[in-house]
Formats: structure tokens, C-alpha cells, sequence
């Protein structure tokens, strides 16, 4: 009885971890949400006419907690976030067959007048 007690208090507090949100994510797990920008061709066009950025992110995230670590690592405000998964090549070296990780990337749309700037503060 108290197995089954323990998987309902976990089931329990997994669902309030979720409905909490914004108060279960601390600022060190935000600042490792987002690995690195993706830059591309279709990134920048994005960038210019919709305002959105791309970023490659940690396969975990998910869409409230990378839309939280954006607005706080660049003081902008978001509209919405759109995640895809992103399947790893397979790839050869001489007769030994590999395959590279798969990883997730995040299409984060800004409010209108929101900018991300890259660079440096201008």
C-alpha cells in the first residue's frame, strides 16, 4: 500500500510542477535551456520578416519554460513558441556506421517592436 502511495504523491507533485510553472523553473535551469542560436538561410529570413528566432534548445524543454528563458536572457517579450524535433544524419566513417544526436529546435516569435540583438547593446 505505501508503493502505491508513493506513485500517486509522485503523480501528484509532477502535476502541480506543471500547473505551477513559472514558479517551478529556477534562474540557473532558464540559463541552461537554450544552447546556441541556429543560423541558416531560413533563420535569418525568418528573423527579418516574421520575428522570429531560431534557437537549438534542450530536447527537455518545453514550450512555457523556453519561452520564459528567452524573456529573461534578452529582456524581450515573446508571442509564441514552436518546437520541432529534429532527427540526427546517419553518417560513415570508412566501413564503421554512425549516427549523429538528434536535437529540438525552438521558433520563438516576438511581440511587434521586440528585437534580439546578437551583437551587442547598441
Amino acid at each position: 500500500m505505501s508503493a502505491a502511495a508513493t506513485k500517486k504523491s509522485g503523480a501528484r507533485s509532477a502535476s502541480t510542477e506543471g500547473t505551477a510553472g513559472k514558479a517551478a523553473v529556477s534562474d540557473e535551469k532558464l540559463f541552461q535551456v537554450i544552447i546556441s542560436p541556429h543560423v541558416s538561410e531560413k533563420s535569418t529570413r525568418l528573423a527579418d520578416k516574421d520575428r522570429q528566432m531560431v534557437f537549438e534548445v534542450r530536447r527537455d524543454a518545453s514550450k512555457p519554460v523556453i519561452k520564459l528563458a528567452v524573456e529573461k536572457m534578452f529582456n524581450v517579450q515573446v508571442e509564441s513558441v514552436t518546437l520541432t524535433n529534429v532527427k540526427g544524419k546517419r553518417k560513415q566513417t570508412g566501413r564503421m556506421p554512425g549516427r549523429r544526436q538528434d536535437w529540438k529546435k525552438a521558433y520563438v516569435r516576438l511581440k511587434p517592436g521586440q528585437d534580439i540583438n546578437f551583437v551587442g547593446q547598441q
